[in-house]
């Protein structure tokens, strides 16, 4: 009987034992659930942060975003996959917050093994693993920013393969971590493989700000730069400057750029775009400011900077718009200025003045010599007088060539095309664009008297003794004079003559 009793203690004593092991484990399941539910919290804060940054800055945060958004998806997939396989097994509990009655192995026994087999619902549990590890591996391998222990951290912590138990024999990993535990052993388990869901995805979400962050800081965006205390510099004179070290970030752009009253500049790999008038010779500003945004925050920085118009000249710079010559006929465009002067005088024959900037025409027509001289002169802010001069070359207007129907030389056409067809001049590959206008030319049919017509098409003479040509016969445009549009006194030189083939 005494043997008896003290049988009954002992097992009494392992119940006990027993009963205090459940509760542990829902003590710890409670405490990781609750783990769980801040570090879900803390994730979306950072989620919800890396979207405002893509706001602000859309060009540097946004690929952060979507490789952020990748893995979020993956852990959230998987998350809420083990909560679904927790709510199922849970329905075997009695009441679901006394963790000294799930002491049964059944629930999930029966959901993942059959006569100590794998069930398809097991095959889905690995699959779902396999799934949700590969995808993160991969997708933190691709990630520069985030360390590579990382993905092996993953790779070891969600490993489906065969284990050795403490004995050295291999067992299946589904059948040595799950099968025969009681249940709130397995709840708990799921509920920390959720937990180093959680715990991979706040490490990746934190290090690739980080590694943003690092990048940014970086001394290779920064480049040395010269900063000279004024931008122009007389010859003589001492440059002073500073060489300052400054950031260039190709993802950074401002929300908003003021300079001189102007908002609307281009952003080209961090840099903003300007080009704007500079304005009359001197020393101009520059003066704006640009925005960022920062959380609800504009913060403000202040651009102020000055640079100079044309520096000190020590000559003129005259030059023709259009070549290195003046022609007879036409008005030469030129452009006239001395660097750093605002207005100059000059003088040639035939030079007029067509406005500001420097801007003359030239017309030398009546300039019988074949160079011409041109002098400028002017003073600088400091009342200092500069003069300069050169000479330009004098050609008369080339050869013009003869068209019919806008064709030169040798062409061949029909009696009725011919008949129809204008005849004109031109002048190819000039450098002006001359209108000529044909005043007269001689028609000569093969066999046939030259006959005279006034004006660019052919005359009822000209045409009837047309009709009267054969076909392949010659007939030669001739003697053709033409006028200088807006200059019909100027003298062309001899246009020359148009032979047209009848084809008719």
């Amino acid at each position: 009987m005494i043997n008896l009793m003290y049988l009954v203690f002992i097992a009494m004593m392992a119940l006990n034992m027993s009963k205090e092991v459940l509760s542990a484990f829902g003590l710890m399941n409670e405490k990781l659930v609750a783990s769980n539910t801040i570090a879900t919290e803390r994730n979306s804060a950072f989620m919800t942060g890396l979207e405002a940054k893509v706001g602000e800055q859309p060009a540097k945060y946004g690929p952060l975003k979507a490789k952020a958004d990748t893995i979020s998806a993956l852990s959230d997939e998987f998350n809420a996959y083990v909560e679904s396989i927790k709510a199922d097994i849970i329905k075997s509990a009695d009441d679901p917050e006394d963790y000294e009655t799930m002491d049964k192995p059944d629930a999930l026994d029966t959901k993942f093994f059959v006569s100590g087999k794998p069930t398809a619902a097991a095959g889905e549990f690995l699959e779902k693993i396999a799934t949700y590890r590969e995808g993160v591996v991969g997708a933190i391998r691709s990630v520069k920013e985030v360390d590579g222990q990382v993905a092996t951290n993953v790779e070891t912590i969600f490993n489906t393969e065969d284990v050795k138990d403490r004995d050295g024999v291999s067992k299946n990993w589904l059948n040595y971590n799950f099968e025969g535990f009681p249940l709130v052993a397995s709840l708990t388990k799921l509920t920390q493989m959720q937990a180093d869901v959680k715990t991979t995805e706040s490490k990746v979400l934190s290090a690739l700000l980080a590694g943003q962050q690092t990048l940014d800081a970086s001394a290779t965006n920064y480049k040395a730069v010269v900063v000279p205390d004024k931008t122009a510099f007389f010859s003589g004179e001492k440059f002073t400057g500073k060489i300052v070290l400054a950031r260039f970030d190709a993802g950074l752009k401002p929300t908003a750029v003021e300079v001189n009253g102007k908002s609307e500049f281009e952003v080209q790999n961090g840099q903003i775009v300007l080009d704007f008038p500079a304005g009359n010779v001197g020393e101009r500003e520059i003066k704006g400011e640009l925005q960022f945004k920062e959380g609800d925050s504009i913060v403000k920085i202040p651009i102020e900077s000055s640079y100079a118009v044309i520096p000190k000249p020590n000559s003129a710079v005259i030059s023709a718009d259009k070549m290195n010559v003046v022609y007879r006929g036409v008005k030469n465009p030129m452009t006239i200025s001395i660097p750093g002067v605002p207005s100059v005088s000059a003088k040639a024959p035939g030079l007029k003045s067509v406005g500001g900037a420097g801007k003359y025409v030239m017309d030398v027509t009546t300039v019988r010599a074949r160079e011409v001289n041109i002098s400028v002169s002017g003073k600088l802010p400091n009342g200092t007088s500069v003069s300069d001069s050169k000479k330009f070359r004098i050609k008369d207007i080339p050869r013009p060539i003869g068209t019919v129907r806008g064709e030169d030389g040798a062409i061949k056409m029909s009696k009725s095309g011919l008949d129809k067809a204008s005849i004109g001049a031109i002048l190819p590959d000039f450098e002006f664009d001359i209108k000529l206008k044909v005043t007269n030319f001689k028609f000569k049919v093969e066999g046939q008297p030259t006959i005279p017509v006034n004006g660019g098409r052919l005359n009822s003479r000209a045409k009837s003794a047309l009709k009267k040509a054969k076909r392949g016969s010659s007939v030669q445009i001739i003697d053709i004079k033409a006028s200088l549009a807006g200059n019909s006194g100027y003298k062309l030189k001899k246009i020359s003559p148009v032979i047209v083939e009848l084809t008719n």
